[in-house]
């Protein structure tokens, strides 16, 4: 098994040698790097199941008010679906709110593979902080499942399901032997992508429960997503050139995968179906008029998803030239280096962890960033 870790406190044994965490030894050489993040979770303590933190009882008539800008469809550029809908009109926020669905519900799957993920690192990691601080995270990754479904049925009754792509990456990493796939994959990849995603709910959508939920997740999500920062930085710096090869390709690999799949019409037939279109011709004109000049301009907006994803494995050092080239075709790197460490999320988790405060201790009166200061230890 090649975990690629280089620091003993991401040292992992086999998922099934419990007997290593029965050494006496471990006990006695727990790391402090995750104390402040641990201690923080009290600060940004939020219950799904509670209506002081978030009521899910709140109405929003999704099918007759749009619930996002028409900016938030690729499938408007498509002359098919365009003239569609405006022979249609009646339906076009029905079309919009299902868009919606198929986006929570792709959260909600993500939100699942970190639940496992993170439980399938408790089962790993020998050193008694890291695996602390995994099963901390295992817990809030729980709740997020808890609200995304509960806001799901709410809206819609049902989620969709996982779609292919997806579905693989998710199977691929939370089941990969290898530590490296398991937090590159997810405290990387996939919280980069969520990072991306919630920041555009929250900027973008009109229903005012789904800002409230995603601001209240990235509370949570902005300090797994230091998890995999703190990582990289002990890690990838000790990397010799063949191992850090490895982990470069495996990332960009996963990126190119989800940039040209992950929202293609191929992976959600049954939304289109359900007001006559056909995915498969929404997708041949993907294909005639969206090009990697598209895709370059879309990638310029802060909260796109595809940008906080290669921004995070840019700050991580995991992107060199050997594939720099191969991103520079979406994004500027020059914008990454004027914006320093800084993430479209930050901000808005600053927002809630203050909110939260509010609820949890009666505090008003605090300016501290929590986040910065975590981060700084």
């Amino acid at each position: 098994m090649t975990n690629i870790t280089k620091n003993e406190i991401y040292d992992a044994v086999a998922p099934d040698d419990f007997a290593a965490m029965l050494v006496v030894e471990r006990h006695l050489a727990r790391c402090n790097t995750f104390d402040k993040m641990i201690s923080a979770t009290h600060d940004h303590f939020w219950d799904p199941l509670d209506k002081k933190y978030i009521d899910f009882d709140e109405e929003f008539d999704h099918e007759n008010i749009d619930i996002m800008p028409d900016d938030m469809v690729p499938a408007f550029s498509t002359p098919y679906v365009t003239e569609h809908f405006e022979k249609h009109p009646e339906l076009k926020a029905k079309f919009k709110s299902q868009m919606g669905r198929w986006i929570m519900s792709a959260i909600l799957h993500g939100e699942q593979g970190a639940l496992n993920l993170s439980a399938s690192l408790c089962h790993v990691l020998r050193d008694p902080g890291a695996q602390e601080y995994a099963a901390n995270q295992t817990r809030e990754e729980a709740r997020h499942v808890t609200a995304f479904s509960m806001y799901i049925q709410k809206r819609w009754g049902t989620p969709f399901p996982a779609s292919p792509v997806l579905s693989g990456l998710l199977c691929e990493i939370v089941g990969a032997p290898e530590v490296y796939k398991k937090i590159v994959g997810m405290q990387m990849l996939v919280e980069g992508l969520a990072m991306g995603a919630f920041a555009s709910v929250y900027q973008e959508w009109n229903d005012p429960l789904a800002r409230k939920l995603t601001q209240l997740v990235m509370t949570d999500e902005a300090f797994h997503h230091k998890f995999g920062k703190l990582w990289a930085d002990k890690t990838v710096p000790n990397l010799d050139p063949a191992e850090h090869a490895i982990v470069e390709d495996w990332a960009a690999h996963c990126f190119q995968s989800l940039l040209f799949n992950l929202v293609a019409p191929t992976q959600m037939p049954y939304v289109y179906e359900q007001f006559g279109l056909d995915s498969a011709r929404v997708t041949k004109e993907f294909q005639e008029i969206f090009t990697d000049e598209d895709r370059r301009e879309l990638m310029k907006r802060g909260a796109n998803i595809f940008r906080v994803l290669v921004k995070t494995l840019w700050n991580a050092g995991i992107i060199t030239d050997r594939t720099k080239a191969f991103y520079a075709m979406y994004v500027e790197f020059s914008e990454f280096e004027s914006e320093g460490t800084h993430m479209i999320g930050d901000d808005i988790a600053e927002e809630g962890i203050a909110y939260l405060r509010t609820i949890n201790f009666g505090d008003h009166g605090s300016n501290d960033s929590l986040l910065s200061n975590v981060a700084a230890e």
